[in-house]
């Protein structure tokens, strides 16, 4: 866990390109607030309340310390790579609203929307969650979408369940998904594979990417480079 520097420019857990960056950007600021879920149970005492974005295993500040730095989005050769134009300024915690066939919506987050670009970020995390079977078949489009009877399942809950909900989002909103990943967790690449070859439509699956944090790392300007190798050990596939 990292804290704000007394002078509340810099923070342990970011770039300071990054921060700054942040620290200018309402949007982005207030995503620095939200409070860590698990912070009474696991977490040392503290004046100050511990926050999601404070921990070295934070997916999220993962994404935020890449795409919030000034230079990042510049990158020729990463826009290449993400299918987007350079300059683009990414949303952090973006409502889908997936619809529901009760004429509702989902509220859940996407960890980013670039463009027209979806994004879910792991690092540390241990799978894609799992749901129960009543509540992911109450999304509007999912038979038509997937195959529903070859996805994965464990007794009676769907696994890969934010992969299979980002899918349906990325079709109701006629955009792209990629999920970045960890090279060395071929057990995520595994369940991203395994609901991949459940979608129907052919389009959308070309649509939808799987990239390493290694393979991007190719494309981010040096300063970036070199913080995910010696902050995460994410270097180069090379």
């Amino acid at each position: 866990m990292y804290e704000p520097c007394a002078d509340g420019q810099r923070h342990g857990n970011f770039l300071d390109a990054s921060y700054r960056a942040i620290l200018r950007n309402p949007a982005w600021k207030r995503r620095l607030e939200k409070v860590h879920t698990n912070a009474s149970r696991s977490l040392p005492r503290s004046d100050r309340r511990w926050r999601e974005l404070d921990s070295c295993m934070s997916s999220d500040a993962l994404l935020m310390n890449v795409f919030c730095h000034p230079r990042t989005l510049r990158s020729r050769a990463l826009c290449a790579t993400l299918g987007i134009e350079t300059g683009e300024s990414p949303v952090f915690g973006f409502r889908a609203r997936v619809p529901l066939a009760n004429g509702h919506s989902d509220r859940t987050e996407v960890d980013m929307k670039l463009s027209s670009l979806l994004v879910e970020s792991k690092l540390t995390e241990s799978d894609f969650q799992s749901q129960a079977a009543d509540l992911v078949e109450s999304y509007r489009d999912l038979h038509e979408v997937f195959e529903c009877r070859l996805l994965p399942k464990v007794r009676g809950q769907y696994t890969s369940y934010q992969l299979i909900r980002n899918v349906l989002a990325a079709h109701a909103l006629n955009v792209s998904f990629s999920v970045f990943l960890d090279a060395r967790r071929p057990d995520l690449v595994e369940s991203w594979y395994s609901v991949m070859r459940c979608v129907r439509i052919a389009t959308l699956r070309t649509r939808c990417q799987v990239l390493m944090w290694q393979e991007l790392s190719d494309g981010l300007p040096s300063e970036v480079r070199q913080f995910l190798n010696e902050k995460y050990g994410c270097s180069t596939l090379r």
